[in-house]
């Protein structure tokens, strides 16, 4: 499905939604919503190559800040739609933009972001982002 809210977003997941992931309130729990959006930034990273940078240098991502903004609730059945892209880059952080369609909706269901900063897991401290990481972020969100 391509929909038009998610026409900037350069990476997008389809995700189900799970019997299981609803709450007593016959929708999908607030904390679940983070689960999807986490689906859609590990893909993101696996796209411009910094998860396997993490794996060779010990330069990672690490989430500094998170947020949501609910729109419509989410319930089973539905399909979702989820989008990703780095609004802010900078020397040793980035800032991603969420956005996630129903198909049920078809309609924007919940918005957020997350402030990344590069992490040295050896070293316990932040890093800049590596070269080929921000080369790769810049190629694939293209010009601004």
């Amino acid at each position: 499905m391509t929909h038009p809210d998610l026409a900037h977003f350069p990476v997008v997941v389809e995700l189900d939604v799970a019997w299981g992931e609803m709450d007593a309130y016959d929708h999908v729990n607030n904390v679940v919503y983070f689960r999807y959006f986490e689906n859609a930034r590990i893909a993101y990273l696996d796209r411009v190559g910094w998860m396997a940078s993490k794996v060779a240098t010990g330069l990672g991502p690490i989430i500094a800040s998170t947020s949501a903004r609910y729109r419509k609730p989410v319930r089973y059945p539905d399909r979702l739609f989820v989008g990703v892209r780095a609004t802010d880059v900078q020397t040793d952080r980035l800032t991603f933009e969420y956005r996630l369609v129903s198909a049920k909706w078809n309609a924007v269901a919940a918005e957020g972001q997350a402030l990344v900063v590069s992490y040295d897991y050896a070293t316990g401290a932040k890093a800049p982002i590596p070269d080929a990481v921000r080369r790769a972020v810049s190629d694939l969100e293209g010009p601004k």
